[in-house]
């Protein structure tokens, strides 16, 4: 089962300059209930464009329904 969730975030790595602001659906395996911290989230989509987290700042994050 899929947890979907819709984020905004922006990545600051200058391999992304010019269009580093993303938005869309993120489905994961398991929910992010017990993950409130926005750097936890931060983290897991560095994770996912091979970047530190410090490159990457969240905007928005909530799950669909």
């Amino acid at each position: 089962m899929a947890f979907k969730y819709y984020t905004q975030f922006i990545l600051t790595d200058e391999a992304y300059q010019g269009r580093n602001e993303f938005s869309g659906v993120v489905e994961l395996n398991r929910p992010m209930e017990d993950m409130h911290d926005p750097h936890d989230i931060e983290l897991l989509l560095a994770q996912n464009f091979d970047l530190d987290c410090r490159d990457v700042k969240l905007l928005t994050w909530s799950r669909l329904h």
